[in-house]
C-alpha cells in the first residue's frame, strides 16, 4: 500500500524557520522523483519544489533562496527545509511522488503550515 505521510507542519512567525518531512512507504522511493507542492485557501495547488531522481532541484521563484528540498534514500523519506518564513507561505503542503515514465503520481494528505505573528 503507498504511503506519504507528511510531518514537521506548525504555526511560525515571520521570519522564523520549519522543516516538513514526507515518509514513504509502499513503493521503490529512489526510482520517483519527489515534489513538495502547496495550496493556500482560495487559491491553486502550485509547486514548491521538485527533486529529480538525478538530484536536480527545481524551486517557485517565490521561495528561491528560501526553502531547500533534499531526499534521504535510505530512509524513503523527503524534506522541505523552510527559512525566512513569509505569511503568504501560509498553505497547506503536499508531497508528491512522480515517476513520468510509468505516469505514476502519488500524493501525501497534507501539513498545514501558518505564519503569522
Amino acid at each position: 500500500q503507498v504511503q506519504l505521510v507528511e510531518s514537521g507542519g506548525g504555526l511560525v512567525q515571520p521570519g522564523g524557520s520549519l522543516r516538513l518531512s514526507c515518509a514513504a512507504s509502499g513503493f521503490m522511493f529512489s526510482v520517483y522523483a519527489m515534489s513538495w507542492y502547496r495550496q493556500a485557501p482560495g487559491k491553486e495547488r502550485e509547486l514548491v519544489a521538485r527533486l529529480s531522481v538525478g538530484g536536480s532541484t527545481n524551486y517557485a521563484d517565490s521561495v528561491k533562496g528560501r526553502f531547500t528540498i533534499s531526499r534521504d534514500n535510505a530512509k524513503n523519506t523527503v524534506y522541505l527545509q523552510m527559512n525566512s518564513l513569509k505569511p503568504e507561505d501560509t498553505a497547506q503542503y503536499y508531497c508528491n511522488a512522480f515517476r513520468p515514465l510509468y505516469s505514476l503520481n502519488y500524493w501525501g494528505q497534507g501539513t498545514q503550515v501558518t505564519v503569522s505573528s
